[in-house]
């Protein structure tokens, strides 16, 4: 008779991978990343790669990678929702103990994988991310804007968002649940993952070249995308421009006084035509910059409001891993004794 003895089930490490038009990137990231994880005995994983609406061969890659290995799985967005959604999904759908978001260009190194995990493991913490400590490669507008928007955004924002730290991270199943609750519609992840809390260590590592293909992000993309993370956590702005509008109330009345004193004193004068002018347009144009800060956050309200799910399936493919307790061993035979 043989029983069981001081079993316990392997850890499950779910892998999210947003992809959109990554044909020429996917077979390099699924040749290397399951090299890594092969290293990785200790542990079960699935590969979860949410296709954001592709229209290259990206979806019929996947469809043929589900046959060949039963650790990868797949979910198709019905049409481009964007990376947010498709991370959102991912943490949705993802079944691990531990979920990980990386990019799939290979920017985000896997090799980190193993110390992520051992860091969680030994540390007890709720999250292991990579932190970028250079920019080698980038070009030098877009570094010079990236890390203005940094600045600029932990002065106007109520959490803090570092330069270098971005989505690639190893989270517990807890924090990834928080996550989900932040049941917004317009998502910034990065300050999502600040918002939530919960304590996060970080390895730092190099910047490097996307492996294949080319980026998604315009110049147009990323400004908007700074915009709504500015947004999405700041009030800043409004009280900035409640600021304004009370310095020219101050002001207006000031020169109300020194014209009225001066025309009384000395007589009309129909000097100062220009400066007027200037002034006016001046303040017109702070008006108009105001008003269309107001209507960024009315419209976010007006987002929000509709209630619109994130995203839609058009279709999903592979098998998720059985966690089952009890029934998974590191080792059967360190663990087995006759009676």
């Amino acid at each position: 008779m043989f029983i069981m003895e001081g079993v316990k089930r392997m850890d499950c490490i779910s892998i999210v991978v947003p992809c959109f038009n990554e044909e020429e990137a996917l077979p390099l990231f699924y040749e290397r990343i399951s090299a890594v994880l092969s290293e990785m005995p200790q542990i079960d994983y699935e590969l979860l790669f949410v296709d954001d609406g592709s229209s290259d061969e990206t979806l019929p890659l996947l469809q043929a990678l589900i046959h060949a290995d039963d650790q990868v799985r797949y979910l198709s967005f019905s049409r481009n929702f964007g990376k947010e959604a498709a991370m959102y999904a991912g943490f949705s759908e993802a079944v691990g103990d531990y979920i990980v978001v990386m990019d799939i260009d290979l920017q985000h190194p896997p090799e980190l994988l193993p110390k992520m995990y051992q860091m969680l493991k030994a540390e007890n913490v709720d999250c292991v991310g990579g932190k970028r400590v250079s920019r080698t490669g980038e070009k030098k507008l877009r570094s010079l804007l990236s890390r203005a928007f940094y600045r600029v955004a932990n002065i106007l924002s109520t959490v803090s968002m570092k330069d270098g730290e971005g989505d690639f991270r190893m989270m517990s199943r807890r924090m990834v649940e928080a996550i989900l609750s932040v049941k917004e519609y317009n998502r910034y992840s990065k300050g999502i993952f600040q918002f939530v809390g919960f304590e996060t260590r970080w390895i730092e590592y190099e910047n490097v070249p996307r492996v294949a293909g080319q980026t998604k992000w315009s110049f147009l993309s990323l400004l908007r995308y700074a915009v709504d993370g500015i947004f999405s956590f700041s009030a800043v702005p409004l009280v900035l421009a409640s600021y304004c509008g009370l310095l020219f109330c101050i002001f207006s009345f000031i020169m109300g006084i020194y014209i009225a004193g001066k025309t009384i004193l000395f007589g009309n004068s129909v000097s100062g035509w220009t400066t007027l002018v200037c002034i006016l347009l001046l303040g017109f144009g702070l008006q108009m910059l105001f008003i269309g800060l107001l209507g960024q956050y009315v419209a976010k309200n007006y987002m929000e409001s509709k209630h619109r799910p994130l995203y839609f399936f058009k279709e999903s493919g592979g098998m998720k891993p059985k966690i089952e307790k009890d029934k998974r061993q590191l080792d059967r035979k360190s663990h087995v004794r006759s009676l």
